[in-house]
């Protein structure tokens, strides 16, 4: 099916950084893409079709873990998601495009910057989107298309417990990100570019994955080179750079199953290092549910059968147009409770096999973010093991610092911050089956709770199983987006 927000990416393979393919994003005969969640076996120019769902999905996940530090702050969740999405929406357009070497399968359709980046942008904003564009194309590629699972930014600690004061080492530049790639059973390092994206920061990129390959130079791992870049008046396209170092297999952390798991969300029930996992990457969305008032939330009915909603190994989300199960569940609801109170049709919701997800709209923006009980549960039960470390690690909450009265060193106050950072992994390290068990407990008992169990200090939300013409929904197993159609980046034909 071809969604309403589709749009075609060029993606360029090869085996090392180079110049800027000047053109040939638009003129070079593109290969389809077929592959199922795996590396491509040759190099050269590919054409997959993705979502604008996807992308923001992409751009919500990926990133630096900030949560440590919003434990008296919740609301300035909400500031820091705003900050991952507003550039995109800010400098990014779609427009129709005629390839001299169209495939049928492709909706014709990119994305490109806008007249404001174009004309009106200062050098320091378009490098802010730079950075955010590098960051959420680099997650959507090795994610959605190539099959790897979470990823963890590297300054959070590194896949080896045991080199958590090499990955944290201030003095190394080292790669953004790391993950586990299931087929391969390797760990993946990823680079992030963005923006106008030339060879010598290619170069630049390459040499910190040099150095993240000599921590892990013992480990079977590929280095990703990501190279998202945008031109006035060209499309987007990304590049991927990259090699494979062999080595020793993986080195479980926690529980082994989190070895070749692909994605923890499919794995919830009988993994606790993918409960663990899942809950960490959905903190920012728990923490904005939890700050927001009681007008702003609302619950959204869907289909309680997760393998509807099953990560597709070529997108994040299931856009909801293709899950028939949940249209046809809130018809049926509808229907036999048209003249029902709040309570009656949250009970028959649920009889019929319909669950309920938590939600609210982003303030600043009109993308809706939400999650089922489970998970807001198992969030719930990880943010007050979180907080618990945090309170006695001096100096690591915001709320804790003060204001010097000498200027700041940034060299030295990026080490304290790093060891603060260090000190609270390492907690939370030394605590992980006890943190596990609470979080799946929690996750297990929420089944059978009421939302305002889990917020005691609001009422029960609505349920809204209504259409919302022009209203773009899509779910995981566990988690909800939806933006609005007339909400998409500026459209040009």
């Amino acid at each position: 099916m071809t969604y309403t927000d589709s749009v075609d990416v060029p993606v360029l393979f090869r085996d090392g950084p180079a110049k800027r393919p000047y053109k040939q994003w638009r003129t070079a005969k593109h290969q389809p893409w077929e592959l199922s969640g795996a590396f491509p076996a040759k190099d050269g120019w590919y054409l997959p079709t993705t979502t604008w769902r996807d992308i923001v999905k992409a751009a919500t996940e990926v990133g630096r873990d900030v949560t440590p530090w919003l434990h008296q702050a919740q609301q300035l969740a909400r500031g820091e998601l705003v900050a991952r999405i507003a550039p995109l929406y800010a400098y990014l357009g779609m427009h129709d495009v005629s390839p001299t070497h169209p495939l049928s399968h492709s909706v014709g359709r990119r994305l490109t910057v806008n007249a404001v980046y174009e004309h009106g942008t200062e050098r320091t904003a378009k490098s802010m989107l730079g950075y955010r564009l590098g960051m959420t194309m680099a997650e959507w590629a090795c994610r959605s298309l190539m099959g790897l699972g979470q990823t963890w930014h590297l300054e959070d600690g590194g896949p080896i417990p045991a080199l958590m004061d090499d990955f944290k080492d201030p003095t190394r530049t080292l790669p953004d990100l790391w993950g586990l790639h299931e087929i391969e059973n390797a760990y993946w390092l990823i680079e992030a570019k963005g923006g106008n994206v030339r060879k010598n920061r290619l170069v630049e990129g390459w040499e910190q994955l040099e150095e993240g390959s000599k921590l892990l130079q013992a480990y079977a791992h590929r280095r990703i080179l990501c190279g998202a870049s945008v031109q006035p008046q060209g499309d987007l396209f990304v590049t991927i750079d990259y090699d494979q170092r062999p080595g020793l297999p993986p080195r479980p952390s926690g529980d082994a199953t989190l070895v070749g798991i692909g994605t923890p969300e499919d794995h919830l029930d009988d993994s606790n290092d993918a409960l663990l996992a899942t809950a960490r990457s959905q903190m920012l969305v728990y923490l904005v549910l939890r700050s927001v008032s009681s007008s702003q939330l609302w619950t959204v009915g869907l289909s309680a059968d997760r393998s509807t909603r099953r990560r597709n190994v070529a997108r994040l989300t299931k856009p909801l147009e293709d899950d028939s199960i949940t249209r046809e569940l809130r018809d049926y609801v509808r229907a036999e409770t048209a003249q029902a109170g709040p309570e009656s049709l949250r009970l028959h919701a649920r009889g019929i096999g319909m669950d309920d997800f938590l939600t609210c709209r982003i303030p600043g923006t009109e993308l809706r973010l939400g999650m089922s009980r489970r998970l807001f549960a198992a969030c719930q039960q990880l943010h007050q093991e979180d907080r618990r470390i945090a309170e006695r690690t001096p100096g690591l909450r915001a709320e804790d610092q003060r204001i010097a009265d000498e200027p700041v060193d940034e060299e030295a106050e990026e080490q304290r911050r790093r060891a603060q950072r260090r000190i609270f992994r390492e907690e939370l390290e030394y605590e992980r089956r006890r943190i596990e068990s609470e979080v799946r407990n929690a996750y297990e008992q929420a089944t059978t709770r009421r939302w305002r169990d889990l917020l005691p200090s609001h009422p029960e939300p609505a349920l809204d199983i209504d259409d919302h013409p022009g209203l773009l929904e899509a779910a995981t197993a566990e988690t909800y987006l939806a933006l609005r159609l007339d909400d998409l980046p500026h459209y040009r034909r």
